[in-house]
Order: C-alpha cells, then structure tokens, then sequence
C-alpha cells in the first residue's frame, strides 16, 4: 500500500530534537512517515528519534548526501576509503532509525564537478564502492535507494538511464534506485515512461515540485507520473520534498509559500487527490 511521507529539508539542515514539534505536525496532518535526512552519523545519536516515530506511528525513510569532502570518485583513494566509511555509518544510523531503505545521491559528491564528462575510472570506482556499501547495508536488512540528480548538481549520473546502467553494474540485491521529480522534470524527456523503465529497480519516489515548493501548483506533468506508477503498480513511499530558504544549499531565495504547515496540507491533499483518481 502506498505510503505519504514529508521530507524534513523543508525546516533546513539542523537536524535534531528541535524538530520534533514538526514530527507531531506532520502526523496531525496526515502523513504515514518522514524522510529523515543523516548528517550526524553518530547512530548513538539517533536512538531519540527512533523513539519519537515510534510514539507517533511514523514511518522512516533514511535520506544522506556527501559533500566534496566525501566523494566516492575522487582520484584520492583515501577520500574515496573515507568515503566508503562514513557512509557505512550513515547505514548504521539508517538501522538505528529504524529505516528500511536509505535514499540518495551519494555514488558522488553534491555539486562537485571537474568541468568534463565522468570517465570509465570514476565510474568504476563509484560501482567498486556501492556494491561494498552494498554488502555493508544488507547486514542491517537495509536497502539502498540510489537518486540521480540534475546536470547542474552532478555529472556521473543525471538521469534514469544512467541511474538505471549503474543499478544494474553494481549488481546487488540490497542496491536499488529512486526518482526524485524535480530532477526528472529536468532531465527527462518523458518522465512517465523514465518511471516505467525503471520499475524493476523503483523503491522510492520524491514527490517535488518544478520549483521546489507546494506540490501541484507548478508545471510538472503529475498525472503522466501517477498515470505511470499505476500502471508499475508501484506501492513505495510518495515523499514530499520542498525546500525553503532555510536550506541555503538549494539555493532557494524567496519565499513561495504561506507557511510549511499551508504547503504540507495543500501538497498532501493534492497528491492523495490525484493519486487516487
């Protein structure tokens, strides 16, 4: 069954127990769950927030990103062992949290870009690192949701057929993919049948917005996508990502909506609206 989550980026990056007046919003309003972005990746750290969900019967989706300091096709083979590491780690924080999957685009560093193509060897490198990230996560019973993201955010992989080849290269049970759609609505000449053809593999979807605000007040074409889940028959998460000026790093500078409490009811209403048509 389909299950509705709201992505926490909304409030910006600092992530921690000053949220939790959010969490109880989000459940008041309707949400089945939370994507939780892993920062901090002390899995210490996270026990509290196990401990909140659990009291408001929320779900969890573990979500991570790596700057440039952790960047798995560096030509540095100690930032790339680095690497690997700390997103181990942000697997052990995934299991903490109680999550089954943890989403993101963390094959390579955010915004970080040598001002040509990806080359065979970063490629491999990137392959190497997530089947080992790979074998780590299904120690845990966790399962890795790998996001592409558009051309001005990362160059070795910015769409679903290179998501797609890259799935299929690392070859692991516990490796699958998601789609974002505000990354798809750049880079995709159909995301409908970009939907479709990565059914296999589609655990997880990032309902967004072309402009990164309320949901359904945009150009994105929603019921090509809903169209297109149906007929997957696709019953994963449909997970609110909108962003704010909070969260400099989206390079959001104006306001877009009334209040995050107006953009979750109306993005919510609308995706349940649509959906279920």
């Amino acid at each position: 069954m389909t299950k509705f989550g709201m992505n926490l980026l909304l409030w910006g990056t600092q992530i921690d127990e000053s949220l939790f007046p959010v969490l109880d919003q989000i459940k008041e309003i309707g949400f089945d769950g939370v994507e939780v972005p892993i920062f901090n990746t002390n899995p210490n750290d996270w026990k509290v927030w196990t401990k909140k969900l659990d009291e408001l019967e929320l779900g969890r989706v573990a979500v991570t990103i790596c700057g440039a300091e952790f960047n798995q096709i560096s030509p540095d083979a100690q930032i790339r062992k680095k690497t690997l590491a700390r997103n181990k780690q942000a697997v052990e924080c995934a299991a903490v949290l109680g999550a089954e999957i943890l989403t993101g685009p963390y094959h390579s560093a955010l915004s970080v870009f040598t001002g040509k193509a990806a080359t065979k060897e970063e490629w491999q490198w990137a392959v190497e690192n997530i089947h080992a990230l790979s074998e780590y996560a299904q120690q845990f019973n966790i399962t890795l949701g790998l996001e592409y993201l558009n051309r001005f955010e990362s160059y070795l992989i910015s769409c679903a057929d290179e998501l797609l080849n890259f799935v299929e290269a690392v070859n692991h049970s516990n490796c699958r993919l998601m789609l974002d759609t505000f990354h798809a609505n750049i880079e995709e000449k159909n995301i409908g049948e970009a939907i479709k053809k990565c059914a296999k593999y589609l655990i997880h979807i990032q309902i967004s917005e072309n402009d990164r605000s309320t949901v359904g007040k945009g150009n994105v074409a929603w019921q090509d996508i809903f169209s297109a889940l149906k007929s997957i028959n696709y019953e994963g998460w449909l997970s609110v990502e909108a962003f704010s000026p909070k969260l400099a790093v989206a390079n959001i500078w104006r306001q877009m909506f009334d209040s995050e409490e107006q953009l979750m009811k109306d993005s919510l209403h609308f995706i349940k609206k649509s959906y279920r048509l």
